[in-house]
């Protein structure tokens, strides 16, 4: 499973982030990482599921 949510988080950081965590405060962070840089949002997602 974890491979899908890094698949995911390649392509749309947030759901990735979603997938692992729900919606709370990762969530949130991760939409303002990606609207700021994309590759910002990628490495905060792949660190969130890897973390967990």
């Amino acid at each position: 499973m974890d491979i899908i949510r890094i698949i995911f988080a390649i392509i749309l950081p947030p759901v990735g982030v979603f997938l692992q965590v729900g919606i709370g405060l990762h969530f949130w962070l991760n939409i303002l990482l990606t609207l700021l840089g994309y590759i910002p949002g990628i490495i905060h997602a792949i660190y969130i599921i890897l973390k967990r």
